[in-house]
């Protein structure tokens, strides 16, 4: 029976040699350039340290750890995307000078994320209020694909914690967008986040704020053109306010912490 077995092993292994002979060549590999191999590295590097802190808990875990521990100031914490990230910025202008106003922004993020960051960049640091700014990336698909749903399911789970902590809660309306700087070749941001899910969400925050008693600050009006998209001297890539943009914004917040705290 061993012999037998080991007649049968070598037609097999003498087929597989004749189909390795007999394969085609292959084409020729496609050597990536140093700049495309440099831009795959990085994007790889980035992916890998996102999926090693997927919520990006560290960005602001010192900083947290320094105020939890200060004294009991009126905090306001402004939860939200790469708008919030920035709005603190120089270029900017001033962050509600002399006020004890946090920014805990992280560009790019969705509210998943922002929900598992939501007890330690906003909880832990016991504001009075807390602005919540976020909902544009969720639909433009940053973190796949979310329904308006999935995106409100997310936004009343951040109120509810804050209701839960004797934190008043301000949402703030997604920014319109605009198709005024698409780069040729790019991708407008109107395609990207189309205003009809932005009108949507923002229709369900307002009724949703109205219910739960919470406070809903509506940016659209004053941002808008007579088309309803984002103002063209507000952004520069039709998406992010520029400082003109954020001097429109800021007194509009402050209208809204001063309602939330009545």
């Amino acid at each position: 029976m061993r012999l037998k077995a080991v007649f049968l092993m070598i037609p097999l292994a003498g087929l597989a040699l004749t189909a390795q002979q007999q394969a085609p060549s292959s084409a020729p590999a496609v050597v990536p350039t140093c700049t495309e191999l440099a831009t795959a590295l990085t994007a790889l590097g980035r992916n890998d340290m996102r999926l090693r802190d997927w919520a990006a808990l560290g960005r602001y875990r010192e900083q947290n750890r320094t105020l939890a521990a200060a004294s009991n100031e009126p905090r306001v914490v402004f939860m939200g995307d790469s708008i919030t990230d920035a709005w603190p910025q120089p270029r900017f202008g001033t962050f509600f000078e002399g006020k004890p106003y946090v920014g805990r922004g992280i560009s790019g993020q969705t509210t998943p994320q922002m929900l598992i960051r939501f007890r330690p960049d906003v909880v832990a640091l016991k504001p009075k209020v807390v602005v919540i700014l976020a909902g544009t990336n969720d639909i433009a698909g940053n973190t796949g694909p979310m329904t308006n749903e999935e995106i409100q399911d997310n936004l009343a789970s951040m109120a509810e914690i804050a209701k839960a902590n004797d934190i008043k809660v301000v949402f703030s309306s997604i920014l319109p967008v605009s198709a005024y700087h698409t780069a040729p070749n790019g991708i407008p941001q109107t395609q990207a986040r189309p205003m009809e899910r932005i009108k949507a969400v923002n229709e369900w925050m307002k009724k949703y704020a109205a219910a739960e008693k919470h406070t809903y600050l509506d940016y659209v009006p004053a941002m808008s053109d007579a088309s309803g998209l984002l103002r063209t001297e507000l952004s520069a890539d039709d998406l992010h306010p520029n400082a003109a943009g954020y001097a429109i914004m800021g007194p509009l917040a402050e209208s809204a912490i001063k309602m939330a705290l009545k």
